[in-house]
């Protein structure tokens, strides 16, 4: 019996340690850090990262809130809206008029949230002019 009792406290343990080094866990800093290329950007390794972080938080553009009617936490909503991306034309897709700021929508993230860096803007971009695969 004590046997039995120690190899559960072990297997226990073991899974304990094994569960605590497995955080993938990703902060706005180690995001902002990664690089996206200037072509052949991946939607699920390029963006949908950004977009979880920054756009898909909680009460704002997640499946529950929905802010404005829109929903980015999967490639299927983002891309549903051809005004919000216009596969090939970043200039004419919402998604990048907010990201940057433009005068004709409300700024995306709004004042006081962590906004894209120029690289992750320009990285929206490219996905869009390279036809906004979900790849």
């Amino acid at each position: 019996m004590k046997n039995i009792i120690w190899s559960i406290f072990l297997l226990t343990i073991s899974g304990l340690v094994f569960y605590s080094g497995c955080d993938d866990t990703i902060t706005t800093d180690d995001l902002d850090k990664r690089i996206i290329p200037d072509k052949d950007v991946s939607y699920s390794q390029h963006i949908q990262p950004v977009l979880n972080l920054k756009c898909a938080s909680a009460g704002c553009h997640d499946d529950a809130t929905r802010a404005d009617g829109l929903c980015l936490t999967s490639w299927a909503n983002t891309t549903a809206d051809p005004s919000v991306v216009a596969r090939g034309e970043p200039d004419n897709s919402s998604l990048v008029w907010a990201i940057e700021a433009q005068a004709s929508v409300s700024p995306m993230p709004p004042i006081g949230y962590p906004p894209l860096t120029v690289n992750q803007i320009n990285g929206v971009k490219t996905w869009i002019r390279e036809g906004a695969q979900n790849n």
